[in-house]
């Protein structure tokens, strides 16, 4: 089984990239079943249902999310009627919206978790707290796969060694650049600290540099605009053994 998860979608144009180039990409790698971060992709903050449903269309089964999660408002009138938008799972119980699911898809019953990390990030629940609760509840699945949005590459190899052999797949999101570290740990995880991010490549990490740099220079408030120009398509193929539920090997997909 293959399984794709892609980085960060960021506004319009990373929508385009995913319009352009997904279907191929699942055609020409025999893609079996798809997960991709969706918490920039209405204009680069949150998830409007239309982009949730535009995700839907282009085949992908799972969408993940960050700490933007519910920055578009409308998010919160309908999370909870779908079970395929995830939260993360340590966000505050008070939020809607479901922390995991669980998809069977070719004969495989596939789980997605997603998790916050806790450094320089918004105060969030001890995701190794949550992830032991969740994995007491002994449920069934095949595949586990994880999306584990932080801001620290330390927290994220730490928390994927500690699991190393539970997750079939980690991976992680939010840095919105792709690492280069693509590797199977010790015990069997297939791992990669940033999936990077599907938007515009001249860009920071999806914003116009303008207003970035204007707020970075004088310490001044500004509103950040969505890039416009060439764009990137970042993610990787988890390729997982048939037999052992393991993954047997990891590719990074970086297209312009």
């Amino acid at each position: 089984m293959n399984i794709l998860m892609l980085g960060d979608i960021y506004a319009k144009p990373g929508r385009d990239a995913i319009a352009k180039n997904l279907k191929q990409i699942i055609k020409e790698n025999h893609i079996d079943f798809v997960i991709a971060n969706g918490e920039n992709i209405s204009h680069g903050k949150g998830i409007k249902y239309e982009h949730y449903k535009f995700l839907k269309d282009m085949s992908i089964d799972v969408v993940t999310s960050g700490n933007h999660i519910f920055k578009q408002s409308t998010t919160l009138e309908f999370i909870d009627d779908v079970n395929d938008l995830l939260k993360p799972a340590n966000m505050s119980s008070y939020t809607p919206g479901p922390g995991f699911v669980i998809v069977e898809k070719n004969n495989k019953k596939i789980c997605v978790l997603n998790l916050l990390g806790q450094t320089f990030m918004e105060p969030c629940n001890n995701p190794y707290e949550i992830m032991d609760a969740f994995l007491e509840f002994a449920l069934d699945y095949d595949i586990l796969m994880v999306d584990f949005h932080a801001e620290a590459s330390a927290e994220k190899i730490a928390f994927a060694l500690y699991y190393d052999g539970i997750i079939t797949g980690f991976a992680g999101t939010h840095t919105h650049v792709q690492t280069a570290d693509e590797r199977i740990l010790p015990k069997g995880t297939g791992f990669i600290t940033d999936l990077g991010m599907t938007g515009v490549i001249n860009s920071v990490i999806g914003a116009n540099p303008k207003e970035v740099i204007f707020k970075e220079r004088t310490q001044l408030p500004a509103r950040f605009k969505p890039a416009e120009g060439a764009t990137q398509l970042c993610g990787s193929i988890f390729e997982i053994n048939e037999l052992t539920n393991k993954v047997s090997m990891i590719k990074r997909i970086f297209l312009k």
